[in-house]
């Protein structure tokens, strides 16, 4: 691995579509040895995974991390709640977010940094409608199109 990189292990490309990102911060996962195992091999998806609150703290929910096949009986469950390693300043401010301001957290990218741990990249998302997905839509094929005329004419 290059000094400074990061190792991508999995991303949720549907978040930027159906959500508008505010915000990003990067969180510790808390996780078991067959978890990270399994993480190694880039067997994990975000789909239909989000952030929220359990027993007052932070907690990744429904994030499918697959069975380490050697692990055998020390397996861990695929879709177990992991608790998400934040301060205790930012977990408050990112909760009361979630339960007043009508926001979501959801998980971007599972990656694993320069030191070799496991970390989530979370964004502060508000839901968008059919008519702004639309206009993202409009506005990414204009940018491809323009691109590609700009490209042609030198």
């Amino acid at each position: 691995m290059v000094a400074g990189a990061r190792q991508l292990v999995a991303q949720n490309r549907r978040a930027r579509h159906n959500y508008q990102i505010e915000d990003t911060l990067e969180a510790g996962l808390c996780l078991i040895g067959s978890e990270v195992k399994s993480l190694r091999m880039g067997r994990c998806s975000l789909a239909e995974s989000y952030a929220g609150e359990k027993d007052g703290e932070l907690y990744l929910l429904n994030a499918h991390i697959a069975p380490y096949g050697p692990a055998s009986m020390f397996n861990h469950e695929p879709k177990r709640p992991r608790k998400l390693l934040v301060h205790r300043r930012e977990s408050e401010r990112l909760l009361g977010l979630t339960r007043r301001g009508g926001y979501t957290l959801v998980p971007l990218s599972v990656y694993f940094n320069e030191r070799g741990i496991a970390k989530v990249e979370i964004g502060l998302a508000r839901g968008k409608r059919k008519a702004d997905k639309r206009e993202s839509d409009k506005k990414r094929d204009w940018e491809r199109d323009k691109a590609r005329l700009m490209r042609e004419k030198g």
